[in-house]
């Protein structure tokens, strides 16, 4: 698995120690609130895990199943795997996901739990934030972008810490690029078979 491996972008250490900053930051904006978070499986268990566990704060936890890539590629379509979540009702609500790209998975679950883009609307939340591990340095489909980010990247197809290819590397402990062997072989991996 690790020859699959162009180079790291952040090792555990620069994650780690970036998770610190940012937990301080969390901590200080939403002390003496009541704040859910939303995690968005199945990319960002990783990193809701090591992030929660550093903001020492009454907080309730969620998670939402959503879908977007195909292989490599956003499809540009959010596919819920879940109705709902928790009443968001009076409450500070922070999203969290993996990587921050087209803005499909975010506008749509923005739109699916509070019906846009402005005030948090029809969910009755008190406010409604994004929280992202990556974000990635491209011209979104959407005009979103998030309120607490832990790194910029490239536009590079990464894995690790949680983001995978066809369901693999998820469990590697740095972000990493994938040689193009290693995409090549995942695309043929996925392709459809033909019967003679």
């Amino acid at each position: 698995m690790l020859d699959d491996i162009r180079k790291v972008l952040f090792h555990e250490s620069t994650i780690l120690s970036r998770l610190d900053e940012l937990a301080h930051e969390l901590t200080t904006d939403y002390r003496g609130k009541d704040l859910t978070v939303i995690a968005i499986l199945n990319g960002s268990f990783v990193f809701m895990a090591d992030l929660l566990r550093r903001v020492p704060l009454p907080l309730q936890v969620d998670c939402l199943s959503v879908s977007s890539y195909h292989g490599t590629q956003t499809t540009g379509l959010v596919n819920f795997r879940q109705n709902g979540v928790a009443d968001l009702r009076n409450r500070h609500v922070l999203l969290l996901d993996d990587i921050l790209d087209s803005g499909h998975t975010l506008h749509a679950i923005r739109e699916r739990l509070c019906g846009g883009e402005d005030a948090p609307g029809g969910c009755g939340a008190l406010s409604f934030r994004t929280c992202v591990l990556l974000r990635k340095n491209v011209e979104r489909a959407r005009e979103v972008d998030a309120d607490y980010v832990a790194f910029d990247i490239p536009n590079e197809f990464v894995v690790g810490y949680g983001l995978d290819y066809n369901e693999n590397y998820r469990n590697l402990p740095f972000v990493g690029v994938l040689t193009e062997a290693a995409i090549l072989r995942g695309m043929r991996a996925v392709e459809p078979t033909h019967s003679p």
